[in-house]
This record gives C-alpha cells, structure tokens and sequence, in this order.
C-alpha cells in the first residue's frame, strides 16, 4: 500500500494495491516523509473507501478515538440494518457524538423533533441509538441523555438512504405519522405500530415519498387490477385515496395506479391485522 498525502500523524490517503484511494488510520503511520510504501500493514487499524475530500477534511479536526468509535458503529448499525450505508457515515457520525458531548458537558440541551413518531416509525434505528449510548459511556465514560438515542436514530435514517438529508428524514416521519391517521381515522381503526406489518408499511411509505422525489415511480400497468379492487373493497379504496390526496398535497405529485395498488395492498393488510 502506498502512502500519499498526510493527514495528521496517525491518519493519511494511501493507494491500495487495486488502485483505490483510501482513507487509513496506524499509529505514527503519518510520519514518514511522502509518499512511502508501507510493507507492514499490521500498522493499520481501519481503511475507509468512497470518502468524499471534504470528510477526509473533517477528520483532521475530530478526535482519532471518536472516529474509531463511529467506525464501530457504523459496523454495528450496517449489521443490525442489514442495508449499505453512507460510506461517510464514520465521519459525520464522528462529528456528531463529538458535539453531543461538547453540548452535555457545557450543559446545553436542545429538544428532539418527532421524537415520539422517531421512536414508533424507526424502532430498529432508536434500538441501534440506545446501543450507541452504551458504547460512548464504554468508551468514553459519559452517559449522554436517553433523548439522544433518537438523534442518532435519526443520523442512521438519514445515512440509509441514498441522497437523503436530515430535513426529508424528519418530513418522512411526520408524512407516516399523518399516514397512519388517515387510516385509523378512515377505516376506524387501531393500529398496532410494533407489529412487523406495521413495520412493512412504513418503509414501503419511505421508499414511496423517495421514488416521488426521483419522479421514479413503479408503472407495470396494474390498473386493471387496481380496478376490480376498487369494487371489491371499497373502504380501502377510499382510504387509499385519500392518502393519494394527502401525498399530493404534500408533494405537488400523484401517486402512479401501481403504486396505488402496492398501498391498498399494505393498507388492506394492516386492516385484516387489526381485525383479527
């Protein structure tokens, strides 16, 4: 692996032997003079690939141990989330705890928006948050308030989805919660939001309002079907449009007849659910 530019004297670029930049992390491994081939690469703690130069910036003003922490993880979050995440995550991850904790110590406390619907829409993620509290009490001897998990609920949320930011999490999770109460208001309903249809729904919902943005939506000419459904079952047709309605209001966008069909399906299924 060859050395190419410093970062700091325990961080620098390197080159692999595919021909990769990578962001690398060894003790004194930013001392030599560069560039050097590295032969012992023992040396090296972890290897970031795909970080954009502006985070590879960032790390020089974040603490070495915080970014291993959030390395840890971001591990442990892609494993409980069983999906790819953001490859700049460990940095801006990094960044975050590093000011959570600046704001614990100085005494600033700073509310969490949504964060009861945070807590029902993305429980996997608020699990993941509390994790990572223990892991900075671990690590770092402090125990950052309970609130904080749903901080970093939302920065997992946020690092899932490709092209997110923080604004479309928070607008995600306050679409779902009005979602769910055009359901139980128009089907008088109950819904159970631990159980895993429930869980279902909501990421279809997420991946919908992403498809809206992307003007990406299904089109396999379902209309038929979406059709014969509509006499068949006519209050979760109503209900169907009546998010259609919803969506368009807040996203200026109808949904496609497809993509009707995939959330009358959902709805019919939370429905029958509750039933039983």
């Amino acid at each position: 692996m060859k050395i190419t530019k410093k970062i700091n004297n325990n961080v620098a670029l390197a080159i692999d032997s595919a021909g990769k930049d990578v962001v690398v992390f060894g003790k004194g491994i930013g001392f030599p003079a560069m560039p050097y081939e590295l032969e012992d690469h023992s040396k090296i703690q972890r290897t970031f690939y795909d970080i954009k130069a502006s985070y590879v910036e960032l790390a020089t003003s974040l603490p070495e141990d915080m970014i291993l922490l959030a390395a840890d993880i971001a591990e442990m979050a892609q494993a409980g989330l069983d999906c790819k995440l953001n490859p700049n995550m460990p940095f801006t991850l990094a960044d975050h705890l590093s000011f959570a904790i600046e704001r614990f110590t100085s005494g600033m406390q700073l509310s969490t928006p949504l964060s009861y619907d945070v807590a029902h829409f993305f429980p996997v993620e608020v699990s993941l948050g509390q994790r990572v509290l223990e892991m900075v009490k671990e690590r770092k001897g402090i125990s950052l308030p309970e609130s904080e998990a749903v901080s970093i609920a939302l920065h997992l949320v946020n690092n899932e989805m490709e092209n997110s930011d923080m604004h479309a999490t928070l607008k995600a999770a306050e679409v779902i919660r009005d979602v769910t109460g055009i359901i139980e208001q128009v089907l008088h309903i109950r819904l159970d939001t631990a159980s895993f249809n429930y869980s279902r729904f909501v990421m279809h919902i997420r991946y919908l309002l992403q498809r809206m943005e992307q003007d990406d939506q299904e089109q396999n000419g379902m209309s038929i079907v979406m059709r014969q459904l509509r006499w068949q079952y006519p209050d979760i047709y109503r209900c169907t449009l009546a998010i259609q309605d919803y969506l368009h209001n807040s996203y200026h966008r109808h949904c496609s007849q497809d993509e009707m069909l995939y959330l009358f399906m959902h709805i019919n299924r939370l429905n029958e659910r509750s039933k039983r």
